[in-house]
């Protein structure tokens, strides 16, 4: 029954109604792939940068730098965050080694700091792509329900208007359309903002460990070069 009524209401609303509905939706549908790709995305960061810290520090704590850079750039930790981040600064010393310059130790391990910090600031860039969707999602969401509440309202006294009586039966059709739009728009912002604060909480976490893993590269560096 609740399906049928929901069809009936579909049929009598307005075009500008069902428009706004159709935007809801489809603000919806990009909230939820966002918030999917992301989620599967910050999990196989997490997994692969598990797993790849412990094989770099073999490497560096060894000296083998050659092979920690491969490991680095293999396809396996394509979704680490870490990775990108030592990589950048393990080429950039290797780089300056093979260059021969006369840099000094302090310019060295200045220029190794430099490219952690281009890689770190585009890894976070890339770690954020698609969240601020959900932060406009989740904050204009309720704004285009409340606007097919309005719409909702103004049908509601067209019916009036139209039946020259304020009975129920002339209000009751946009009544239930503003409703509708109002709970629609609700629906479709608790869940973006929701996700924009989880996965906000997840980048944090993820910008934390990539500073540490930067300073310990660099603690490494420094030491190399003493």
């Amino acid at each position: 029954m609740g399906e049928l009524d929901l069809m009936h209401m579909w049929t009598e609303m307005g075009w500008v109604a069902k428009a706004i509905a159709i935007i809801l939706v489809i603000m919806s549908m990009i909230s939820f792939g966002v918030a999917i790709e992301r989620i599967y995305t910050f999990a196989q960061a997490r997994k692969q940068s598990k797993m790849y810290a412990p094989q770099v520090a073999k490497h560096l704590k060894d000296g083998r730098l050659k092979d920690a850079i491969a490991v680095s750039s293999s396809k396996n930790f394509r979704y680490s965050h870490l990775a990108k981040v030592v990589l950048a600064g393990m080429q950039e010393y290797q780089f300056q080694q093979e260059a021969g310059g006369n840099l000094s130790r302090e310019d060295l391990v200045d220029t190794v700091r430099r490219a952690i910090q281009r890689a770190a600031a585009l890894t976070a860039n890339d770690l954020k792509k698609g969240v601020s969707a959900l932060a406009t999602i989740g904050a204009t969401a309720p704004f285009v329900g409340l606007l097919g509440t309005v719409v909702g309202i103004i049908n509601a006294f067209q019916g009036i208007a139209a039946s020259g009586s304020g009975g129920l039966a002339a209000v009751s059709a946009g009544i239930s359309e503003a409703l509708v739009e109002t709970a629609l728009g609700l629906v479709v912002a608790i869940p973006a903002v929701w996700f924009y604060n989880y996965l906000s909480g997840r980048i944090e976490y993820f910008n934390v460990e990539m500073d540490n893993s930067s300073s310990e590269l660099l603690d490494y560096f420094i030491k190399k070069t003493a």
